[in-house]
């Protein structure tokens, strides 16, 4: 039996990329550095060696790529920008190549019918900040809120959405305590400082917004829902304690103005101070929306020697894993969505990030690519914010992680995330069976998701 699907009138259907994994030419046109072009070019930090030179060439290709994009049925496109492009020392002088560029794709976007969602930061931090301390410096939200501010001058007029960070906890967790990613430091005592300045710069951006923007500005994390592995009081605890760390540590200082404090203490132990009333007051500033991206979810048992939670997640058996190595868990993007609502009232939610990485060949052979794991990913996930819209939560759009298979960071280009096949040597661009998938859902406002797997139209 077929389901009617439908979503309501005015949903933004789009896709999501980032401007180091995608663009290329990071240092073209008068730009500076940034920690990735530094971390990827350093021998033996990366399993690889690939690096951000080339990545999908989209810095020279944007044109082609946006007809593509309206060539899917995409009405929107969150993508980020380089702050070393804008301004090449981090702060002081602007770059106007770089300004430029994006110009050029704001309007590329707009004349295809394709609106724009643009993220401030996307990881790539200029070099030359992260040799002042970079998310460790206190001043560092004076100067991302000046680097906001000359793009909101430059784009506002023709930008309706902002969003000031994208998924500050892999910055810290990934960036400051465990490394895997630039600028690669392990330390206890740095996570908490980057932690809380990285807030203090979403909120001295979003204070320059309402200075100098006169639309909707927002913030983007990472949530992924914790579930014990038992009713073991151990496991109970360490799944709080995950919660706090991955979730609430961001989510609370930004809409709550306060922080979870007790669970951060066991993890950090001295390395944690509680953060003070200037820096939650200024955390707490009223955003517009709050994106989500959401991948997996995490069944969570104690365990000591998981430094420095002390949680660890356990693997489901039964499950279908993608090549990262998450559960494939529809639900889980359910209960997030509900337990912010729960949490946080009724702020307006977009899906920022949702996805998956799954095997596909380097070359496309012909013009087709068959990728059934990704559309089975994608009907279940779409669904599940179906449903959460029917249960009264407010979920205003979807952006699809990926629009283009491209460099997955320290990964390099091992994991392909998009909808659009990408061969890394010759440049070619095949939309996948993903991407005629989701351009049909678009099409059909969503009616397509109850229809036959086996449907002629995606196969």
């Amino acid at each position: 039996m077929t389901k009617t699907i439908e979503f309501p009138r005015g949903f933004l259907w789009g896709s999501a990329t980032s401007a180091y994994q995608i663009e290329g030419s990071p240092l073209a046109d008068g730009a500076g550095p940034s920690i990735w072009q530094r971390f990827l070019h350093t021998p033996g930090l990366t399993p690889s060696g690939d690096t951000g030179d080339v990545a999908c060439d989209h810095y020279r290709r944007y044109a082609s790529d946006v007809a593509l994009m309206r060539e899917l049925g995409m009405q929107a496109y969150r993508f980020s920008v380089s702050w070393s492009r804008i301004l090449p020392h981090g702060k002081g002088a602007v770059n106007p190549a770089g300004l430029d560029f994006y110009d050029r794709l704001v309007d590329a976007l707009l004349e295809n019918g394709i609106e724009p969602l643009i993220t401030l930061f996307h990881w790539d931090l200029p070099a030359a900040l992260d040799d002042l301390g970079g998310w460790l410096n206190p001043d560092i939200a004076g100067w991302f809120a000046d680097y906001g501010t000359t793009l909101f001058r430059r784009l506002d007029d023709r930008v309706k959405k902002w969003a000031t960070l994208n998924e500050p906890w892999v910055v810290t967790d990934g960036g400051y305590l465990h490394g895997p990613l630039a600028p690669g430091h392990r330390n206890l005592f740095e996570a908490p400082i980057a932690s809380r300045n990285l807030m203090r710069a979403h909120g001295a951006a979003v204070q320059a917004y309402r200075a100098a923007g006169k639309h909707e500005i927002g913030l983007v994390v990472n949530l992924e829902p914790k579930y014990p592995a038992s009713d073991s009081a151990a496991d109970l605890a360490a799944t709080a304690r995950a919660d706090a760390y991955m979730n609430r540590q961001y989510l609370d200082p930004a809409l709550l103005g306060s922080c979870p404090d007790a669970e951060l203490t066991e993890i950090f132990g001295e390395a944690w101070q509680p953060w003070s009333a200037e820096a939650l007051k200024l955390a707490r500033q009223p955003i517009d929306f709050l994106g989500i991206n959401y991948y997996t979810r995490s069944v969570t048992r104690f365990d000591e020697l998981a430094w420095p939670q002390r949680a660890a997640p356990v693997r489901q058996k039964g499950a279908t894993y993608t090549e990262t190595g998450w559960e494939v868990f529809a639900q889980g993007l359910i209960d997030t969505l509900e337990m912010v609502k729960k949490r946080y009232g009724p702020i307006p939610l977009y899906i920022t990030e949702n996805g998956a990485a799954f095997f596909d060949p380097p070359v496309a052979e012909g013009n087709r690519v068959r990728d059934p794991l990704r559309i089975d990913y994608l009907r279940k996930h779409l669904t599940a914010v179906h449903t959460a819209i029917q249960r009264g939560i407010d979920v205003r759009g979807y952006m699809l992680w990926s629009l283009f298979d491209n460099l997955e960071w320290s990964l390099g280009f091992s994991k392909r995330f998009g909808i659009v096949h990408v061969d890394f040597e010759s440049l070619k661009r095949t939309p996948k069976d993903s991407a005629r998938f989701y351009s049909r859902v678009i099409a059909t406002h969503g009616a397509a998701l109850g229809e036959d797997p086996d449907s002629p139209h995606v196969r």
